[in-house]
C-alpha cells in the first residue's frame, strides 16, 4: 500500500512572487499604482517588491512605470476634487474616515500645499485623501505635478534602489521566512489604510478607531520641521497663503 504525500501548502510570498512573473505584471502594477493614488486603499509595493526581488535589473525600469503612473493616478484624483467632489470625492473622503476634519485640511492645504503634498506622497497615508484636496484646495497644477514627482519619485526609487544593490541578501532572508515575508505586505496594506485618520484626529471614519489606538507615534516618525521647507524647493510655491 502506497502513502500518498499531503500536497505542500503555497505561501501567500509564493503566490505573490508567482503572480509578478505574469506577461502583464507591468502593466497591473502601473494600474495599481494609477488607483492607489485617486481611490484604492492598497500599497502598490506588495506587487513590486516581489517582481524586483525576482528580476532586480528591473528595479529602475519598475521604479519609473510606478512614479509614472502614480503621479497620472494624483492628477485623477485632483480633477476628481476640481470637478467632482460633490459627487464623488466627498464620499472619497468619508470613507477614509476625513470628513469631519476636511475643511481644516482643506485651509492646510491653501497656506502650505507642497508641505502637505510631500508628506503624503512619502508616507504610508492615503495619497488619494492629499491628491482629492488638493483639487478642491484649487492648489497650482504645476506645484502639484513637482512636488508629486518628487514625493512619489523618492517613495519609489529609494526602495527599488535598496532591492537593486541588496536583492540577493533580501531575497535569501525572505525565501528562509516566506511566510513571514507574505503576511508583512498584508500588514502593510492594512497600516496604510489605518493610517489615513491620522491626518483628521476629530473624523469617525471607518478607520479611524483602529488607526487611532495603533499609530498615534506615526506623526513623531518624521518631524515637519525635519521636511524641506516648499519655498525653497519651488519659488512662488507657497505665496498663496494670503489669499486663503
Amino acid at each position: 500500500m502506497t502513502d500518498i504525500a499531503p500536497a505542500a501548502k503555497v505561501s501567500l510570498y509564493d503566490r505573490l512572487k508567482k503572480a509578478t512573473r505574469h506577461r502583464l505584471a507591468e502593466p497591473i502594477l502601473a494600474l495599481l499604482c494609477f488607483l492607489e493614488a485617486m481611490i484604492l486603499p492598497i500599497f502598490p509595493e506588495i506587487m513590486l517588491a516581489p517582481m524586483i526581488i525576482a528580476d532586480r535589473m528591473r528595479a529602475w525600469r519598475l521604479a519609473a512605470i510606478c512614479t509614472i503612473a502614480s503621479v497620472t493616478g494624483g492628477l485623477a484624483g485632483y480633477a476628481i476634487g476640481y470637478f467632482l467632489f460633490d459627487s464623488v470625492g466627498r464620499a472619497i473622503i468619508d470613507f477614509y474616515g476625513a470628513g469631519e476634519g476636511f475643511e481644516s485640511l482643506r485651509h492646510s492645504f491653501v497656506a502650505n500645499g507642497p508641505l502637505m503634498i510631500l508628506i503624503g506622497a512619502l508616507s504610508p497615508i492615503p495619497y488619494k485623501v492629499i491628491t482629492i484636496t488638493s483639487g478642491v484646495a484649487g492648489l497650482d497644477l504645476w506645484t502639484f505635478i513637482i512636488y508629486g514627482l518628487i514625493g512619489r519619485g523618492l517613495r519609489y526609487f529609494v526602495p527599488c534602489g535598496l532591492f537593486y544593490f541588496f536583492g540577493p541578501v533580501a531575497s535569501e532572508f525572505i525565501e528562509r521566512h516566506k511566510k513571514w515575508a507574505g503576511w508583512g505586505m498584508v500588514v502593510l496594506v492594512v497600516a496604510g489604510f489605518a493610517m489615513a485618520p491620522l491626518l483628521f484626529p476629530k473624523s469617525h471614519g471607518p478607520a479611524t478607531e483602529i488607526a487611532v489606538e495603533q499609530m498615534t507615534a506615526v506623526d513623531e516618525v518624521v518631524p515637519r520641521e525635519l521636511l524641506p521647507n516648499p519655498g525653497e524647493l519651488l519659488g512662488g510655491g507657497g505665496e498663496d497663503a494670503p489669499g486663503e
